[in-house]
């Protein structure tokens, strides 16, 4: 069933949306370059399966898009990914990065009621809209290890960080929604969204900030597994 307000319907796309992948893939590509960060390319024939599997969201504007997001199960469908979300400019303020997101989210739990959802993001609002829905940030280690999943990071801009780190810091944070412990959504206060943000920037100076030597990488995880266990705790 159709989700509609402000005159923009969201969704489950169908093969009769197939027409709007080159623009969601243009969307998502633009975004990347405007941000620098956090959003690995999406290749044309994954996008029109998730359509057509009836795994992904869009959000039209009577016939132009407005947003989107899909979902993929990993590790046999012990966790589910909601990815891939984006809101066209023209349409963002209007809380549709949300409504996507929380659609996506009720598709999860209807195909995989006992997976754990996950996701990896950047941005701080992505990050508040998980925490409404019942995420919790965790560590890297707390997510699936399929290789698949890991491999689809390879054409962000910031995989050098996840190879150096062995997969255990990037610029994203993890977060997670486990059925079994987070029934109940309980919201991360603002004060440790604002904590969160200055967090954010301690990575892109850890990781961004220059070369540094190789003698360093242990102190650098030890204070970077600190420094996120007294900001989660």
């Amino acid at each position: 069933m159709a989700q509609q307000g402000n005159n923009i319907t969201i969704q489950i796309a169908s093969e009769e949306h197939l027409a709007y992948v080159d623009t969601i893939l243009q969307t998502i590509a633009d975004a990347a370059k405007i941000r620098g960060t956090g959003i690995a390319k999406r290749n044309p024939d994954y996008i029109k399966n998730k359509i057509v599997e009836g795994k992904a969201i869009i959000a039209l504007g009577g016939e132009e898009f407005a947003g989107f997001c899909y979902i993929e199960s990993w590790g046999h469908d012990k966790f589910v990914a909601n990815s891939g979300l984006i809101v066209v400019d023209k349409f963002r303020g209007q809380g549709l990065a949300k409504n996507i997101k929380r659609k996506a989210f009720e598709l999860s739990r209807k195909r995989y009621p006992t997976a754990k959802i996950f996701g990896l993001t950047t941005g701080l609002a992505v990050m508040k809209i998980n925490s409404e829905l019942g995420y919790k940030p965790v560590t890297f280690s707390e997510l699936t290890d399929d290789n698949e999943f890991w491999k689809g990071c390879q054409s962000c801009v910031n995989y050098d960080i996840l190879l150096r780190t062995n997969r255990k810091h990037c610029l994203c944070t993890g977060m997670l929604f486990d059925p079994a412990r987070d029934a109940k959504a309980d919201p991360i206060p603002q004060r440790k969204l604002g904590v969160y943000e200055r967090w954010l920037r301690f990575k892109k100076f850890v990781f961004l900030g220059g070369n540094r030597k190789k003698n360093n990488k242990d102190g650098k995880n030890n204070v970077l597994k600190s420094f996120f266990s007294a900001l989660f705790a």
